[in-house]
């Protein structure tokens, strides 16, 4: 069963928007299902006012709420109900043991009564929602139960945003979560469709790097840590004497000077190989595993030309940029050349929009 949560709110009807808060955007992704898989309805993606999500913290929820609305008018949908996520390091998990006799209403009160040994915070401070995994290989009377708590504080400034957007919150998913829901979209890019592999998705967003390890498409190993596609728009900014806004603008459309590739992009690309050999080394020396199977990467830098070819040829592993979309059809208004190229960062996106049809 999916490890996702099933949402810190009452449960939903569909459509559903998947919006990802990032540090440098807000992603707005619409899916419906038919009769030959997923569809792609409506995408927008909408820059974010520099230092309004900090580390993936909102610290201005008004620069927030009106880049939603404005990704909202862009895609043309007109769902009033969306996912959003907490980031791993906002939000608590764990997998608890508990009675299979219990009914649901007895489980909800006995996780209640035991939540303080795994939440650090005082429960009156948290959202804390909890799903069940299945029956518990250790003990067949027990139930493996998922627990996931985030201080309230995280999830009502996401709330705030939405409803300043017009949008009501359905879903508060964990970032980890709804990529592992996505990760499932990527069969046709994997060989064997990833049955017993383990697999490392590297996330380089704006300012952090998420590594999730996969193995048999389920999560067993999260860490995040400050690097991104900022440290390249800042060298752009400082050596070609450019606004932030400006630097921004010319890394994605290009028109820079002969010696940005040698002299900037290519030493921000061997800096981002070193940043996901580093992240893997750390998994490394924390579990029984001492290599991946493959390594798919995903945000924003994943659109960086050349990226895959040189993780592979640093780590002698098989390297892909993660498209979840592959074998999606497109709604007629959704731009298929735009649609692919900002397809490896729309992964969590995604993963949040999946939530329509659980």
């Amino acid at each position: 069963m999916q490890s996702s949560l099933s949402g810190l709110f009452k449960k939903r009807k569909a459509p559903i928007l998947g919006i990802d808060i990032s540090s440098s955007a807000v992603k707005l992704l619409e899916l419906s299902r038919q009769p030959t898989g997923f569809r792609v309805e409506n995408y927008a993606v909408e820059a974010l006012a520099q230092d309004s999500v900090v580390e993936k913290n909102i610290s201005n929820v008004e620069a927030v709420g009106e880049a939603i609305r404005r990704a909202v008018k862009r895609s043309g949908a007109r769902a009033k109900h969306a996912a959003v996520g907490v980031s791993g390091s906002a939000a608590i998990t764990k997998v608890i043991a508990m009675p299979s006799s219990l009914s649901d209403e007895d489980l909800e009160v006995q996780i209640q009564l035991e939540a303080d040994q795994y939440i650090p915070y005082p429960l009156d401070e948290v959202n804390m929602d909890f799903e069940v995994l299945g029956p518990s290989e250790k003990n067949p009377n027990m139930v493996d139960v998922l627990l996931a708590a985030s201080r309230s504080e995280n999830i009502d400034l996401r709330v705030a945003a939405l409803e300043l957007a017009g949008l009501t919150a359905r879903v508060v998913d964990v970032e980890a979560y709804a990529m592992e829901n996505a990760f499932a979209l990527l069969g046709s890019q994997l060989p064997d469709n990833f049955n017993d592999m383990t697999i490392a998705v590297a996330d380089i967003g704006a300012t952090m790097t998420t590594l999730n390890v996969m193995h048999n498409n389920q999560i067993i190993y999260t860490r995040e840590q400050v690097f991104g596609g900022k440290q390249l728009t800042e060298e752009i900014q400082r050596r070609y004497g450019l606004t932030y806004e400006e630097a921004g603008m010319a890394k994605r459309q290009g028109g820079l000077p002969d010696n940005y590739i040698p002299e900037v992009l290519q030493p921000f690309k061997e800096a981002m190989i070193q940043q996901v050999s580093r992240s893997l080394q750390f998994f490394f020396s924390s579990s029984h595993y001492n290599s991946v199977d493959y390594v798919v990467l995903a945000g924003g830098c994943a659109s960086v030309p050349g990226v895959d070819e040189l993780l592979e040829s640093h780590l002698g592993t098989p390297a892909a940029i993660a498209n979840p979309f592959a074998n999606m059809s497109l709604a007629s208004r959704v731009k298929a050349q735009a649609l692919s190229n900002d397809a490896p960062s729309l992964m969590i996106a995604c993963g949040l929009a999946m939530r329509s049809f659980d």
